[in-house]
This record gives structure tokens, C-alpha cells and sequence, in this order.
């Protein structure tokens, strides 16, 4: 890993550590749609895990096209954030887990999010996870930064 992806996926990885939730970017029906989601991760990043009932709009529309985008950021609604505020999104495909992969993202997912335990067991609740291709890191506005995740 060159020296500058290093920076990047340090930024990265304390971005996600900080927040914890993000906007969640689907498209389905012709249109897109974004929502707001808790999610968690893997060690390293590659694989980040949201919750979401099978009845909305951002499970049809993923289940359309197999793909999104999570954006998450530390912006706090000031004027200074224009400048200095960061946002990662991760793009990749999603799929939703079952069995012996449903129950480790289930581990992990309910360890950044204890509160979601009820809704996480309920039959009509599914599990995704977001196999991160690359991150895309924008700093003090214009600054941004690709950074390809190796599987």
C-alpha cells in the first residue's frame, strides 16, 4: 500500500470510527432514494453491515440493482463545515445474509448497536452487507481522495 493510500484508509477507518450512522443511497423504479442507517464493520473496512425492514422502498430498490452507496460524515450543521467537515462513501455491491454469515454480521452489528437487538431478531428484519470496492474521501471541500479495497 503506497503512502498516500495509507493516509486515506487512516482517515478512513477514523471517520467510520467516529459516526454511527450514515446516508444510505439506493435507485430503484428510476429514481434514486437515501435514508438513514445504522452500520458497522469489519476489521479493515472492507465489509460494513446495516439493518433494514424487507417493506421499504431502500430494500426493493437495492434488491433491484444490487448496489450502493453509504455516505458518512462528521458534519455538526455549521458554517465552518463547508471547510472543514469530512465525508467517506462507500460504494459496492450488498447482499443480505443468512445462516452462519447472517449470525457473525449479527455479532458484530449488535456490539456498535446493542439497541437494535429486537429489531434485528424480528422475521421481517434483513441484515445486508456492503462489500466495500472503494471509498471515495472528500476533506475541506474540494480535496478528494480513491481508495481501492483489495479482496
Amino acid at each position: 500500500m503506497k503512502e498516500n493510500d495509507q493516509e486515506v484508509a487512516r482517515a478512513v477507518g477514523a471517520l467510520l470510527e467516529s459516526q454511527r450512522v450514515g446516508v444510505l443511497g439506493t435507485f430503484g423504479a428510476g429514481s434514486p432514494y437515501c435514508s438513514l442507517v445504522g452500520f458497522s464493520f469489519e476489521p479493515g473496512y472492507g465489509r460494513l453491515y446495516f439493518a433494514t425492514t424487507r417493506a421499504t422502498r431502500k430494500f426493493a430498490n437495492l434488491s433491484e440493482t444490487g448496489r450502493v452507496a453509504l455516505l458518512v460524515d462528521n458534519r455538526g450543521n455549521r458554517e465552518e463545515d463547508l471547510h472543514e467537515a469530512s465525508a467517506v462513501t462507500a460504494v459496492g455491491p450488498v447482499t443480505e445474509l443468512t445462516g452462519t454469515e447472517k449470525d457473525r454480521g449479527a455479532a458484530v452489528h449488535l456490539t456498535r448497536h446493542p439497541s437494535l437487538a429486537g429489531f434485528l431478531e424480528s422475521p421481517t428484519t434483513a441484515l445486508l452487507a456492503l462489500d466495500v470496492e472503494r471509498y471515495f474521501l472528500v476533506r475541506r471541500f474540494q480535496e478528494v481522495m480513491v481508495l481501492e479495497v483489495k479482496r
